[in-house]
């Protein structure tokens, strides 16, 4: 972490603000969430297909408005109906059986060093609010900020409170947060790995890109902002990705071959 001179902040006055996907955890938590989902009988083999074509799109090449608003629409038309509580269980078990497997410990660290210091750790996500508080509870941090799914009488009406926590609404929430909390932003540091992270680095004093995609990394030489690569090695990165998007594909393959199988078993 960056030093300071002058007068030393208090330490609970200083926030640190982490994106969550393909910062802290490899990938999109939310495909993970919809893996779990689908275990459990909430998703069709189609949905599972479609969340993992948009699992490899993002690892490959980041993500994009258009993409994130189709998961979201038929992510919330999935949950409708039912409890906060089943999500919030499986949301649990997801971080137990996959997210814990999937955090870059160079991510984890700084977030150690953070708390260690006394900081203000929040996780500010897109990703649902129930599996963003699951992670931040599990690695230590103040709390999370996500995407809130309205619900009434415990149950998921199918729809938003707000918006999408993405883009300039996390810079606003922090704004929001740190205005409630007394946190000093220039004081303040806060890392992301993609474009759309922009304005949440923008708003505080020691930003820092961590994984960033190309249109992130070459922002940050254009500015100045220290970037730090915590997956393969810089001339691997490319042939990582490569595999990992290959490897998402054939176990989808997989998947639905087994799936054909059992049903022309079954006939």
């Amino acid at each position: 972490m960056a030093t300071t001179t002058g007068p030393v902040p208090e330490a609970s006055s200083v926030g640190a603000f982490f994106d969550v996907d393909n910062t802290i955890i490899r990938g999109a938590s939310s495909f993970h969430l919809g893996v779990g989902l689908y275990r459990r009988g909430f998703l069709t083999k189609r949905d599972i297909v479609r969340f993992g074509f948009h699992q490899a799109r993002y690892l490959a090449f980041g993500e994009s408005r258009r993409q994130i608003d189709d998961v979201r629409a038929r992510a919330l038309s999935i949950i409708a109906g039912h409890s906060v509580a089943e999500l919030k269980a499986i949301a649990e078990d997801v971080y137990d059986e996959v997210l814990s497997l999937r955090i870059f410990p160079g991510t984890q660290r700084l977030l150690d060093d953070h708390i260690a210091a006394g900081h203000t750790v929040w996780l500010i996500t897109a990703t649902p609010l129930e599996i963003g508080e699951v992670i931040a509870r599990r690695l230590g941090a103040t709390g999370a900020l996500g995407t809130v799914a309205e619900h009434a009488d415990g149950y998921y009406t199918g729809r938003l409170i707000g918006d999408m926590l993405h883009g300039q609404a996390k810079a606003t929430a922090v704004l929001d947060l740190a205005a409630r909390d007394g946190i000093d932003l220039a004081e303040s540091y806060a890392y992301g790995d993609s474009m759309n992270d922009v304005p949440i680095l923008s708003s505080v004093g020691h930003p820092c890109a961590i994984n960033p995609d190309p249109r992130l990394r070459r922002h940050a030489a254009e500015v100045g902002w220290p970037v730090r690569e915590f997956r393969n090695r810089r001339r691997n990165a490319r042939r990582g990705t490569t595999v990992a998007t290959v490897a998402g594909g054939a176990w989808f393959l997989g998947l639905m071959i087994r799936a054909l199988r059992r049903s022309l078993r079954a006939r």
